[in-house]
């Protein structure tokens, strides 16, 4: 179980809502800080029952915290950082993030926040935002992704494994890089042909929404969210997501050839390719 004293969380969105929430319910000896540009974010995260200190001072928000988790926007996090390292902080301190991609972020963060900082990554996300959205279970059973590098001190990287574990998560580790490139695969990916879906299918003919049944709203789930912070991460990956397209784009063009050649036995063997990858992935197990 995590010793944890105080937890600053700086964001209090959907990922940092949930945060808050199963530490209060699993932890709760551990003091709860949240910070936020805007003291109006105050009266939203006290109305889901969050007993937190608020601040919008990030510096004030550091200082003698235990753990600091960062649940902003991936493009901020560089800043955050510059405001955190003058804090007088713990000398047990430990950094981490929610953010969807990690290259970009521990190259901008790792010098300014040294050993300091380890990469974290929840896949526990939804189309939903804001605290309003939050759910102390949302961690359950869900993967996190952990991005240790070569400056990580081992005693640190086994405190965030065991926070992340007592929330309910199942743990996995990668570099940085190929965290960004296997994330691209399984959600940024993801993401972008649930819009290209979308757009494929209704820019043409808006109407045909009222035909739209459980296919159509499982395979677009995802494009309803919010595009500010979705632009921020296609754009923080965009190597590795590019890639990711190309590779989709070959798939299209494969199934496109197929379809015009009449290859009824081509067809079947593509679609049970898809089916048989699709059936390798791990049911979630229901939260009880």
């Amino acid at each position: 179980m995590p010793s944890e004293r105080i937890l600053s969380l700086y964001g209090p969105g959907l990922l940092g809502g949930s945060v808050a929430l199963a530490v209060q319910e699993r932890m709760p000896k551990v003091k709860l800080r949240f910070w936020a540009r805007r003291e109006s974010a105050a009266e939203a995260i006290r109305a889901r029952g969050i007993q937190a200190e608020f601040f919008t001072d990030a510096a004030a928000a550091a200082a003698g915290a235990s753990l600091i988790i960062l649940c902003t926007p991936v493009e901020t996090m560089a800043g955050l950082a510059q405001q955190i390292v003058t804090a007088d902080l713990a000398e047990d301190c430990l950094i981490t993030d929610v953010g969807s991609v990690k290259g970009s972020v521990v190259r901008a963060v790792e010098p300014v926040l040294g050993h300091r900082f380890i990469g974290s990554h929840p896949m526990a996300g939804s189309e939903k935002t804001g605290v309003e959205a939050a759910r102390g279970d949302l961690f359950q059973n869900a993967a996190c992704l952990l991005t240790p590098t070569d400056l990580t001190r081992p005693e640190d990287l086994q405190r965030l494994r065991n926070f992340w574990v007592a929330l309910g998560c199942r743990l996995l580790e990668f570099g940085p890089d190929e965290h960004d490139v296997k994330v691209a695969r399984i959600s940024h990916l993801p993401h972008m042909m649930a819009a290209i879906t979308t757009l494929a299918a209704l820019r043409g003919d808006p109407e045909a929404v009222k035909c739209a049944a459980g296919g159509f709203r499982d395979t677009t789930r995802v494009a309803g969210g919010d595009p500010g912070l979705w632009n921020g991460i296609a754009m923080s990956n965009r190597p590795a997501l590019i890639a990711q397209l190309r590779e989709a784009s070959v798939a299209l063009g494969e199934l496109m050839h197929i379809l015009e050649g009449q290859d009824e036995a081509a067809l079947r063997q593509f679609l049970t390719e898809a089916k048989a990858l699709r059936d390798t992935l791990v049911p979630v197990k229901p939260v009880i």
